[in-house]
């Protein structure tokens, strides 16, 4: 599985950046737990990739920065039975959090003024909420 990594049309990963780590996984595999490598760590260099262009490096460790050890990023991958799939899993793991991290910033809110109707609303149900409450009194002879 030395495939590389795609991210976006723009933004591929080789497969000689990438590090895995075999070990034993707990979880299902009854008695071939104790034996098989079946856990699958795999790492990135975000903070030293020649792959990555310099501004999305910038903004994807910037957006990763409790993710990362020393600029590097590892995923985990112990849910299935067999090392082939948990590779499969980490990889996809990997691809949607550098897909996230690399997404454009949202645009900033413009701030607007209430409407003259909302206002209205608001200070009409702050006065009958504040009737309910008079209500409650238990004061009948006085208005």
């Amino acid at each position: 599985m030395a495939d590389d990594l795609v991210i976006s049309r723009s933004l591929v990963v080789p497969a000689a950046e990438l590090a895995e780590r075999f070990s034993r996984s707990s979880g299902p595999g009854g008695q071939g737990v104790n034996t098989a490598d079946s856990r699958v760590e795999l790492s990135f260099d975000l903070g030293a990739s020649p792959s990555v262009p310099a501004y999305l490096q910038e903004r994807m460790l910037e957006r990763l920065v409790s993710r990362l050890v020393d600029g590097v990023i590892t995923v985990a991958a112990s849910e299935h039975r067999t090392q082939l799939a948990n590779r499969r899993a980490a990889r996809e793991r990997l691809a949607s959090l550098l897909r996230d991290a690399a997404l454009p910033p949202s645009p900033k809110r413009r701030a607007t003024r209430p409407t003259r109707g909302s206002k209205e609303r608001r200070l009409g149900a702050k006065k009958r909420r504040g009737d309910i409450k008079k209500g409650r009194q238990g004061r009948f002879d006085q208005p």
